[in-house]
């Protein structure tokens, strides 16, 4: 009994490590939510397709025919980076330059799972239901295409991801629909920290960037969500604060144009670099 006892345990180990063994901890994961700036409201330009190195991967959050994507599985982070019919994001950029000046053994994976027009109250996964019930319909579709749950389907495709990876941090772009909510800050708390425990990792570890809406500076509708956005870090200690000064945005004043999405993008990862250590990036 005792010679069972202990292969079954020696078992056990081998599988364990077998498992340990499977991530790999050159491929860096990064997951992205938000509205409709994380999902990518400019129109993808031919610049955005070209040129996009294999290391830098998205994981399909969502199934998309019409790119010959399926969920669930890795793809070159050709845009669209959201669903199968958004626009460029920063996500965009910000694996572009992360891949460009990590070493060359390092991949970046991103998972990207935004909803246009929603309030944080979305990816509260004790509150979404409730919140859902005074939505427009077309919000509601755009929910459908995640099962009803987006941050179900984020918490989903990450557990998948750290079977292949590890996850480095995480990107968010959202508060236009809570424009003067003083309380944002600690309801995005709420969503850091059920990310924290659902997916077992350490919050001092994993660095939340969120980006700043569109600057007063363009002439930003929600620019005054921008005092709010920076007090994040004294809701969450490991938490940045991505300035938008100077980015480009629509003839709406709410969402970035390409430019904007790109010049945000390089900034996310310019953040995350200098949290890893890098010094000297490069960002053109």
């Amino acid at each position: 009994m005792k010679r069972i006892i202990n292969l079954a345990v020696f078992t056990i180990i081998i599988l364990a490590a077998k498992t340990t063994y499977s991530q790999d901890s050159n491929f860096h994961i990064y997951l992205s939510f938000g509205q409709s700036n994380m999902e990518g409201n400019a129109r993808i330009q031919p610049q955005d397709t070209v040129n996009v190195n294999d290391r830098f991967m998205v994981l399909e959050a969502v199934d998309c025919p019409n790119l010959d994507r399926e969920k669930g599985r890795w793809y070159t982070a050709v845009p669209p980076l959201c669903r199968c019919e958004t626009g460029l994001t920063p996500t965009d950029y910000f694996g572009r330059i992360m891949v460009q000046n990590l070493p060359e053994n390092v991949k970046v994976g991103v998972i990207n799972v935004a909803v246009g027009g929603c309030k944080i109250e979305l990816f509260d996964k004790d509150k979404y239901k409730e919140y859902l019930t005074n939505v427009p319909d077309w919000m509601k579709n755009m929910v459908k295409e995640y099962d009803g749950n987006p941050y179900g389907r984020l918490v989903e495709m990450a557990k998948l991801a750290q079977k292949e990876g590890i996850i480095k941090g995480i990107l968010l772009h959202q508060g236009e629909s809570n424009t003067n909510d003083t309380l944002w800050t600690k309801k995005v708390k709420i969503v850091y920290d059920n990310l924290m425990k659902d997916l077992n990792l350490n919050p001092n570890d994993i660095p939340l960037l969120a980006g700043e809406v569109v600057n007063e500076d363009q002439g930003g509708v929600c620019a005054s969500m921008n005092k709010i956005i920076a007090n994040l870090p004294k809701t969450i200690p490991n938490s940045y604060v991505i300035s938008s000064k100077g980015c480009p945005d629509g003839s709406d004043n709410l969402h970035f144009n390409a430019e904007g999405y790109r010049m945000l993008g390089k900034r996310y990862a310019i953040k995350m670099l200098s949290l890893l250590g890098y010094h000297n990036i490069k960002s053109d």
